[in-house]
């Protein structure tokens, strides 16, 4: 059977900036005959995400992310349908969902790596499953409630960057239901500020591109700031850290700003910065959801709640057919999105 899948066609080199041609589009077959413990499933929903850019080195820079290979299919978070099933726990018509779903039309994979999802949990969206009510919702969830340190009825503070993200447009918004008294977000367009503020119900909005970070974050934040849930590292990160206050905490999400440079993870610090961290006592720690398994299962259970009632709410950007992968990632990491970078796949 003929498929159509992505390869990874050449590398951006570690400083540089990745774009849709790095991706190729490619038939390949597919085996008639399913082993005994597979299933052949067809895709319905990829993901694309930041971290995705380290895999596009040789050297990923860390020792659990593994690297995409030169000419070979390319893989991340995936959503399907199984279509024949040789798994004793799966039959035709599960969806089913996989860390590591390769980037192609349909494909057979081992029953046993992947985890039924049931529908209902996001209403019969199924895309969230990759989403709010997936890992990036797990990240935004389980960072603050495991680093964030926040108490009810304390009046805290929490600032957000890369706010309009899949994880920072979540945080926010879990953030105030964690029981923040305010929290307030940095993004890049106008059009995002607005999104925040009158959809997802931040307090304020912050387009670093066009104002004055410090001057906003002083006006907004006049308490100072107790909570940081950091996606994107950087001068802005620099510049939040300045204004936290004694005893704070930085969620350390991601590092966007740096991932197209040649730096280790996480990055260092200034020593300005370093200095600031340690006479006002601010944890920073490196947070990786992958260590807290134990915790997905209730995690997603509360998220599903939040969103069923209204308490969550959901944004993403999708973008159609399998062929538009490279141009979906490129997006993504230029800010082209708002909530969860998204990609439908129909044959």
């Amino acid at each position: 059977m003929r498929v159509h899948r992505v390869v990874l066609n050449s590398r951006p080199g570690k400083n540089g900036n990745p774009v849709a041609e790095n991706f190729h589009m490619e038939e390949a077959n597919l085996p008639d005959k399913l082993n005994a413990g597979q299933v052949k499933v067809q895709t319905l929903y990829l993901s694309v995400d930041p971290y995705m850019r380290c895999k596009m080195n040789e050297d990923t820079g860390t020792d659990y992310i593994k690297p995409w290979q030169l000419s070979e299919v390319v893989y991340g978070g995936g959503v399907g349908v199984i279509e024949e099933s040789q798994h004793a726990n799966l039959a035709k018509g599960d969806f089913v969902t996989y860390f590591y779903w390769p980037w192609q039309t349909k494909a057979i994979l081992e029953g046993s790596t992947l985890e039924k999802v049931d529908p209902q949990l996001v209403d019969g969206h199924l895309s969230y499953f990759l989403g709010a009510i997936g890992m990036p919702g797990l990240t935004s969830f389980l960072g603050i409630k495991e680093k964030g340190h926040i108490t009810v009825g304390s009046n805290q503070t929490m600032v957000v960057s890369g706010a309009a993200g899949a994880c920072g447009s979540l945080a926010g918004q879990i953030g105030h239901l964690e029981g923040c008294s305010r929290v307030v977000g940095i993004c890049g367009t106008d059009e995002k500020c607005s999104i925040l503020v009158s959809e997802l119900g931040f307090d304020a909005a912050i387009n670093y591109k066009k104002e004055n970070v410090a001057e906003q974050l002083h006006k907004l934040c006049p308490s100072g700031v107790d909570v940081y849930f950091d996606n994107v590292g950087g001068d802005i990160s620099d510049t939040v850290i300045s204004q936290m206050n004694q005893n704070s905490h930085v969620i350390l999400c991601g590092q966007i700003s740096q991932y197209n440079k040649d730096v280790p993870y996480p990055p260092p610090l200034l020593p300005e910065v370093e200095s600031i961290l340690k006479t006002r006592n601010i944890t920073r720690e490196r947070f990786l959801v992958l260590n807290y398994k134990d915790k997905y299962e209730s995690g997603i259970l509360q998220l599903s709640q939040w969103f069923k009632e209204g308490k969550l709410k959901i944004k993403e950007t999708v973008i159609n057919g399998l062929e538009n992968m490279g141009v979906a990632f490129q997006s993504m990491m230029t800010g082209g999105n708002i909530g969860k970078q998204i990609v439908h796949i129909s044959e």
